[in-house]
Protein backbone atom coordinates (compact mmCIF):
# COMPACT_ATOMS: atom_id res chain seq x y z
CA UNK A 1 0.00 0.00 0.00
CA UNK A 2 3.34 2.42 0.73
CA UNK A 3 4.35 1.83 -2.63
CA UNK A 4 0.54 2.43 -4.42
CA UNK A 5 0.45 5.69 -2.38
CA UNK A 6 4.08 7.04 -3.18
CA UNK A 7 3.24 5.80 -6.97
CA UNK A 8 -0.18 7.69 -6.90
CA UNK A 9 1.85 11.03 -5.09
CA UNK A 10 4.51 11.30 -8.10
CA UNK A 11 1.59 10.72 -10.66
CA UNK A 12 -0.73 13.31 -9.38
CA UNK A 13 2.47 16.27 -9.02
CA UNK A 14 1.90 17.32 -12.93
CA UNK A 15 -1.37 17.79 -12.71
CA UNK A 16 -1.57 19.67 -9.43
CA UNK A 17 1.87 21.98 -10.47
CA UNK A 18 -0.27 22.38 -13.97
CA UNK A 19 -3.83 23.25 -12.02
CA UNK A 20 -1.84 25.92 -9.37
CA UNK A 21 -0.22 27.40 -12.39
CA UNK A 22 -3.20 27.69 -13.98
CA UNK A 23 -5.42 29.52 -10.99
CA UNK A 24 -2.07 31.26 -10.02
CA UNK A 25 -2.02 32.80 -13.87
CA UNK A 26 -5.88 33.87 -13.37
CA UNK A 27 -5.44 35.34 -9.81
CA UNK A 28 -2.22 37.46 -10.18
CA UNK A 29 -3.81 38.52 -14.12
CA UNK A 30 -7.66 39.43 -13.29
CA UNK A 31 -9.91 40.55 -15.96
CA UNK A 32 -9.01 41.61 -19.32
CA UNK A 33 -11.02 44.90 -18.84
CA UNK A 34 -8.56 45.60 -15.95
CA UNK A 35 -6.04 45.17 -18.08
CA UNK A 36 -6.37 46.38 -21.39
CA UNK A 37 -9.83 48.23 -20.76
CA UNK A 38 -13.46 48.15 -21.41
CA UNK A 39 -12.70 49.05 -25.62
CA UNK A 40 -9.96 46.15 -26.03
CA UNK A 41 -11.82 43.29 -23.43
CA UNK A 42 -13.36 41.23 -26.35
CA UNK A 43 -9.80 40.61 -28.35
CA UNK A 44 -8.17 40.08 -25.26
CA UNK A 45 -9.88 36.72 -23.67
CA UNK A 46 -8.52 34.88 -26.41
CA UNK A 47 -4.96 36.26 -25.88
CA UNK A 48 -5.42 35.55 -21.96
CA UNK A 49 -6.41 31.79 -21.99
CA UNK A 50 -3.34 31.32 -24.31
CA UNK A 51 -1.03 32.79 -21.73
CA UNK A 52 -3.32 30.28 -19.41
CA UNK A 53 -2.71 27.74 -21.09
CA UNK A 54 0.87 28.26 -21.59
CA UNK A 55 1.26 28.88 -18.22
CA UNK A 56 -0.40 25.10 -17.24
CA UNK A 57 1.98 23.84 -19.59
CA UNK A 58 4.88 25.26 -17.93
CA UNK A 59 3.60 24.38 -14.53
CA UNK A 60 2.75 20.46 -15.64
CA UNK A 61 6.23 20.22 -17.21
CA UNK A 62 7.93 21.38 -13.91
CA UNK A 63 6.06 19.01 -12.11
CA UNK A 64 6.95 16.01 -14.62
CA UNK A 65 10.35 16.82 -14.29
CA UNK A 66 9.76 17.08 -10.49
CA UNK A 67 8.41 13.44 -10.43
CA UNK A 68 11.10 12.14 -12.49
CA UNK A 69 13.31 13.25 -10.16
CA UNK A 70 12.18 12.30 -6.77
CA UNK A 71 10.95 9.22 -8.08
CA UNK A 72 14.64 8.02 -9.56
CA UNK A 73 15.94 9.49 -6.32
CA UNK A 74 13.62 7.18 -4.60
CA UNK A 75 14.34 3.98 -7.10
CA UNK A 76 18.16 4.90 -6.04
CA UNK A 77 17.34 5.05 -2.36
CA UNK A 78 15.18 1.80 -2.41
CA UNK A 79 18.13 0.00 -4.01
CA UNK A 80 21.02 1.07 -2.31
CA UNK A 81 19.29 -0.66 0.64
CA UNK A 82 18.68 -3.59 -0.95
CA UNK A 83 21.98 -3.95 -1.70
CA UNK A 84 23.15 -3.49 1.21
CA UNK A 85 21.06 -5.90 3.05
CA UNK A 86 22.35 -8.33 0.31
CA UNK A 87 26.00 -8.13 0.60
CA UNK A 88 25.44 -8.04 4.65
CA UNK A 89 24.13 -11.63 4.04
CA UNK A 90 26.21 -12.72 1.56
CA UNK A 91 29.74 -11.46 3.78
CA UNK A 92 28.86 -13.65 6.69
CA UNK A 93 30.35 -16.84 7.35
CA UNK A 94 29.34 -19.69 7.25
CA UNK A 95 29.39 -22.33 10.08
CA UNK A 96 32.61 -24.35 9.62
CA UNK A 97 34.03 -21.71 7.52
CA UNK A 98 37.27 -20.72 8.92
CA UNK A 99 37.15 -16.81 8.69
Amino acid sequence: MKIFLRHLVLCALPVLFGAGAGYGFTFIQGSCGAMVGALFAGKCAGRQRQYQARFQLAGAGFGIVLAATLGTWLEHRGRRAVQRTTSAVQRTPLEGEPS
